[in-house]
């Protein structure tokens, strides 16, 4: 790859960054985002299922809907969404007005990255084309390992405000690299559509990999979202080591993902369901084990996705 293409690519992992820092940065901050707001941390919690559930459903209709749009302008389109949807965050003084901030940026978030994906893949040789989107996701990554536990240490000392402000800064920073590492990207000869969408869903073995896929990561993400209450209130650890804790979990997300490629590399249906039979099983222990501090990082280790 060329240094203007690898640049290109460097510059989408950089609005990946952004935008997995948003997404699992609230993970650490519910209680805190709870309080300041004056609801129950179970309320809270919909600030990530919200989140999730408008990346699930707007994603596909929006990236058919909008197929025939230039791909580098929209994608600087979404980024600026999504520095806005994080300032509205930054200023929210209601769980209302959070909670749709937080919609908005989850319907550019997963835009961003079915359209990213697809541009990374298109500016590469064929042969480079893994290697291309691989690039791009390494930002997601590292928002896992650094971006989320820092934010956390962030809201922690400054308020959780201040780390959505943050955010709102990164993905301004993100939105000025793209615009000038971007070339313009040709269209594709037949961009998706809502009718490629409907055949999708009628599809029963795709229904079928999504729903496993679904139920398996579910189990996972709806610990995942509680996880800072359930290490203070359950496993006795202080709310300043959580940021520490989410660093932990990070790296072992890190790890599981490569560990799960090369598993998927023979039978990538076999791998999956071996992952989801493990982490079921450790899901099970998480009942006698949590009370446990060693333990329950054991689990949660055990826990992150493959």
């Amino acid at each position: 790859m060329s240094p203007k293409v690898y640049i290109a690519l460097v510059s989408l992992a950089v609005s990946a960054f952004a935008i997995g820092t948003t997404e699992f940065v609230i993970v650490g901050l519910l209680q805190t985002v709870a309080d300041d707001l004056g609801i129950t941390i179970t309320k809270s919690g919909t600030l990530i299922s919200g989140y999730a559930a408008a990346v699930a459903i707007g994603t596909p209709l929006i990236t058919a809907m909008t197929g025939r749009f230039p791909k580098k302008g929209f994608l600087l389109f979404l980024m600026a969404v999504f520095i806005l949807g994080n300032a509205l965050s930054a200023i929210a003084q209601s769980y209302s007005i959070l909670l749709l901030s937080r919609i908005v940026t989850a319907v550019a978030h997963g835009v961003f990255f079915a359209i990213a994906a697809t541009v990374a893949a298109d500016i590469v040789p064929a042969n480079k084309k893994g290697t291309a989107i691989s690039i791009m996701f390494t930002g997601l990554t590292v928002a896992t390992i650094a971006g989320v536990p820092f934010g956390t240490y962030i809201g922690q000392q400054f308020g959780w405000r201040f780390t959505f402000g943050a955010v709102a800064g990164l993905g301004l920073i993100a939105f000025i690299v793209n615009l000038f590492a971007l070339n313009k990207i040709n269209q594709q000869s037949k961009p998706p559509s809502m009718t490629d969408v409907v055949s999708l869903i009628r599809n029963r073995r795709i229904l079928l990999a999504l729903l496993m896929t679904v139920l398996g990561f579910g189990g996972t993400f709806a610990l995942f979202t509680y996880l800072s209450p359930i290490l203070e209130e359950v496993s006795g650890f202080s709310s300043k080591s959580i940021s520490l804790l989410l660093l932990v979990y990070g790296v072992a997300v890190a790890i599981g993902n490569v560990v799960g490629g090369k598993l998927a590399n023979g039978h990538p249906v076999k791998a999956l369901q071996t992952v989801f039979l493990f982490q079921g099983i450790v899901l099970l222990l998480q009942m006698v084990l949590l009370p446990s501090r060693s333990l329950s990082m054991f689990c949660y280790w055990a826990c992150s996705p493959l």
